[in-house]
């Protein structure tokens, strides 16, 4: 398994998030909460899934809620992906 970087994982965030609310890359800041996206819950759902699939490990059902905003979560991702690599 390939390590994630933040950077990485913030810019696959904003590029999934800005496809699906139809807006360039630029609009989506990493600072921005989750909630205040205009995402749905099934678009929310579809992002998850194909978040899980590009890292190859399920994410908890608690994730976004710990790490609410873009940057928080490419944090958690970069982390998360370190340490199961670690123990790989």
């Amino acid at each position: 398994m390939a390590v994630v970087t933040a950077r990485e994982a913030q810019d696959w965030l904003i590029e999934k998030i800005a496809h699906r609310m139809g807006v360039a890359t630029g609009e989506v800041s990493p600072e921005v909460y989750f909630d205040e996206l205009d995402l749905d819950s099934t678009e929310a759902l579809i992002l998850a899934g194909e978040m899980e699939n590009w890292l190859g490990f399920e994410l908890s059902t608690t994730t976004l809620w710990y790490h609410p905003t873009v940057k928080d979560l490419a944090a958690y991702i970069a982390e998360e992906c370190g340490r199961r690599a670690a123990t790989a």
